[in-house]
């Protein structure tokens, strides 16, 4: 579970369009790249989490970051979700959650006594080196885009 300090995981999956990206290409053009992994596409709080960050783009990108969304969902339903809500950032289909694991965020969930695997809403903010700057777990959406701006302008 990579933690403040750690160099980031890589990550090597198809975008919402299948296409091939890497996170080191990413890093590549000088920018930090806030990482939120959501659980589903198109539900309730992870379309207000990702439109959150939709609406505020144009900030981040003047703070010199790049947004990318992670979660479980093919890129089908990625593309679909993308398209819907006019998100403008890449968003990694993690179909194995493979590196949801490595990111230690593919978690035992409970609902209504059910047990099940699931993602842990979480956000990680990465520094051009690749080194993680920030981490934020069992986010709660209310405020997080700020949160993760002010860490962004941080620098730290």
């Amino acid at each position: 579970m990579p933690e403040v300090g750690d160099i980031s995981p890589e990550i090597a999956l198809p975008d919402q369009s299948g296409n091939p990206v890497l996170l080191s290409d990413l890093l590549k053009e000088g920018k930090t790249v806030v990482l939120y992994f959501y659980p589903k596409a198109d539900t309730p709080g992870c379309t207000t989490e990702s439109c959150s960050f939709r609406d505020n783009t144009a900030v981040f990108a003047d703070a010199n970051a790049t947004i990318v969304g992670i979660s479980p969902d093919k890129p089908t339903a990625q593309a679909k979700f993308a398209t819907k809500f006019s998100l403008p950032f890449t968003l990694f289909a993690d179909a194995d959650h493979a590196v949801c694991e490595a990111y230690g965020v593919w978690v035992e969930k409970s609902m209504y006594g059910k047990k099940y695997m699931g993602v842990d809403r979480s956000t990680f903010v990465i520094r051009p080196d690749g080194k993680i700057s920030h981490v934020f777990r069992k986010v709660k959406i209310d405020g997080h885009t700020e949160q993760v701006l002010e860490a962004v302008r941080s620098g730290n």
